[in-house]
């Protein structure tokens, strides 16, 4: 069994703490300003797993400070404050050495989002911390309460995040590598894994990409010449919107798309997606390969995600599939031993070419609905008469270029907002196909407006009208919009009233006597309306789960909502 405990720290002008929770033991350690506990209790667990949110980024430097004797709220403003990473702070700090976990990913809002996602408590301590003073008893033990729940939200978290744990565990134990390789990101430790070599920043070749050799372009060849051509080789420039198939396109360097917009329709669709498409084209033309000192592990990896989705086996591909997807973005980042930007550009030029190539080869055979970075839809008008030569045609395409493709076809309703929001489903046999915020399933650390989301799915997928769906719902969380401002922001005002919370869950609300929501600008003092906010609101801080609807819930506010959205996949 792998040993984990999950801590928080608190820091104020003349106070610390810290709250470790150890899952082994099932004890909750708290400790307040005992330099010589802390370093008792690291020395008899330093061999165990600490696991926090942002943790990576502040907690494990605050324990590492305390421990080397520097004073805690001068490394907290090190980090908060002047907004440098804590490692910059002393060498000392490699003196406590820690198997740091971080739950939190780079995509992440913070942890309080999540709390208020789950339906959670996400009220807020009433101790300041820009206190100076020491706290009094009472407000220690507020601290020590609200960070409690803190640890007790990050285990949470964890709990719906096992799976990038487990990834990195089993990368670690089959490459042979220390445990203090949890402490890394995904991206290092694939760098690792992959003799990652520097050598990528000795290199003066960012737009010298290759095109590859394999590309057929006749009618679409100018979108490849604007590629090569060197005027163009600045980052900010983008070609002219492009009319592609009869679909407006965008092209630039972070690649090509197109779709049609609000558009939704009746038909025989079909998914023509490549196969773990950058990863296979950095393996089949070794893109990257040069900072790369062991590329077969990379190949082990991609060939371990090819073979387990081929398999069906969800459960055995999922470590290789998340690894394999955070390798060529490495190369784009300067501080990765990954970095090389030309092999970057040579995958994602490529790939868009590419499918504009096979976009070419299939007009006239089809009407193209979309084109995205990894795969295009089409709607063909006679299923049994065109399938083959689309197959045909896609067949040569992956001959020529080495690709895979995999084919998913829908007899029914398509549902399209844009290139990256849609809904398929087949009237056959039930299967449903969704991407993209408005109409994706919702988790538990994404459960924003999920009334909105599962009425606009209900309607595509089974004509039911938002208004019913809305109407006969009576389980308060449904309705919740969680919002957060960051640090750009001083905090949130409710009418005239400033709130202490960065993060608030909002109801619409019928009751003309309550007020909106608004940001007030840390630049300028300038409020500015909470995103999707209504007019007239009520917040909910306390744990929403099993809550009633009030009676002041303004469902109407929720309908024209889902219409305004049902509207942007082309319902009138």
């Amino acid at each position: 069994m792998i040993a984990i405990l999950f801590y928080d720290f608190e820091v104020f002008a003349y106070d610390w703490l810290v709250v470790i929770i150890d899952m082994v033991e099932k004890k909750t350690h708290v400790i307040i300003n005992d330099k010589a506990e802390l370093e008792a209790f690291y020395e008899a667990h330093k061999t165990r797993i600490w696991v926090g949110f942002n943790s990576r980024h502040y907690d494990q430097y605050i324990l590492q400070g305390i421990l080397c004797g520097f004073n805690a709220k001068k490394l907290n403003d090190y980090i908060i404050v002047k907004g440098k990473p804590g490692w910059q702070y002393s060498n000392l700090l490699k003196s406590y050495p820690l198997l740091n976990y971080d739950v939190m990913l780079n995509t992440d809002v913070g942890l309080k989002s999540f709390e208020g996602f789950m339906g959670n408590d996400i009220r807020e301590t009433e101790v300041p911390f820009n206190l100076d003073r020491k706290l009094t008893d009472a407000e220690i033990k507020q601290t020590v309460f609200y960070c409690t729940h803190d640890v007790e939200q990050t285990i949470q978290v964890f709990m719906r995040r096992t799976q990038e744990f487990n990834t990195m565990m089993y990368f670690i134990k089959h490459f042979e590598l220390g445990i203090e390789y949890i402490s890394k990101t995904k991206p290092q430790l694939a760098a690792t894994i992959l003799g990652g070599n520097r050598k990528g920043a000795s290199f003066d070749d960012e737009f010298d990409f290759p095109i590859l050799p394999c590309l057929r372009l006749n009618k679409y060849k100018h979108i490849a010449d604007w590629y090569a051509n060197p005027e163009n080789h600045d980052y900010e420039k983008k070609q002219g919107k492009q009319m592609i198939a009869g679909v407006e396109h965008t092209f630039a360097w972070g690649g090509g798309h197109g779709a049609r917009a609000k558009y939704s329709a009746d038909g025989v669709f079909i998914i023509i997606d490549v196969t773990a498409y950058y990863p296979s084209l950095q393996k089949q033309y070794h893109f990257g390969y040069r900072v790369m000192d062991h590329p077969e592990n990379f190949e082990f990896i991609h060939d371990s995600n090819i073979a387990f989705k081929r398999k069906g086996d969800k459960k055995a591909r999922q470590p290789f599939k998340i690894m394999d997807n955070a390798i060529s973005g490495q190369m784009k980042q300067k501080s990765s031993a990954l970095y090389d930007p030309m092999s970057n550009n040579a995958i994602c030029i490529n790939g868009q070419l590419l499918l504009l190539d096979l976009v070419e080869h299939l007009e006239g055979h089809c009407e193209l609905i979309q084109n995205n970075t990894d795969g295009i839809i089409v709607k063909v008008a006679d299923y049994d008469r065109d399938f083959e030569v689309l197959d045909d045609i896609v067949w040569e395409w992956e001959q020529r270029t080495g690709m895979r493709m995999d084919f998913d076809t829908y007899f029914g309703t398509i549902y399209q907002k844009d290139v990256n929001n849609y809904l398929l489903v087949d009237r056959e046999t039930g299967a449903v196909k969704r991407k993209g915020g408005y109409v994706m399933k919702l988790d538990d650390l994404s459960y924003d407006l999920p009334i909105i989301n599962k009425a606009l799915v209900d309607y595509m997928i089974h004509q039911i009208p938002v208004r019913r769906t809305i109407s006969e719902c009576q389980d308060l969380r449904e309705f919740q919009l969680v919002s957060r401002i960051s640090s750009k922001y001083t905090h949130i005002m409710y009418g005239d009233k400033p709130l202490k919370e960065r993060c608030i869950r909002i109801f619409a609300s019928t009751d003309p006597n309550d007020p909106g929501v608004k940001k007030v600008k840390a630049s300028n003092g300038r409020l500015e309306k909470l995103q999707n906010s209504p007019e007239h609101c009520f917040i909910y801080n306390d744990d929403v789960k099993d809550v009633r609807v009030p009676d002041k819930l303004d469902r109407q506010w929720y309908i024209n909502f889902a219409n305004k959205r049902l509207e942007d996949f082309g319902v009138s």
